[in-house]
């Protein structure tokens, strides 16, 4: 009896489209860390980039990896 291609199955073929639909907690806390950035650094723009701060950018950079931690603990806790 032979079974049409398309109701065949590859084992493979569903391990690589399953791990596609897997997003790992890492990815998460850094979808969410990314919009919490985002808007913490829309409020505070005007003062990191007014000269007061030695380097604007380890400054965003900073406020990044802390905006990832805290959504890393947000999913944790919750």
């Amino acid at each position: 009896m032979n079974i049409p291609s398309f109701l065949a199955a590859d084992p493979f073929q569903e391990v690589v489209f399953g791990a596609s639909l897997y997003f790992p907690p890492i990815f998460k806390a850094f979808a969410l860390g990314l919009v919490l950035w985002l808007v913490i650094h829309h409020v505070l723009r005007e003062k990191i980039y007014a000269g007061d701060i030695w380097h604007p950018v380890l400054m965003d950079l900073a406020l990044f990896v802390l905006a990832v931690s805290v959504s890393q603990w947000i999913l944790v806790k919750w």
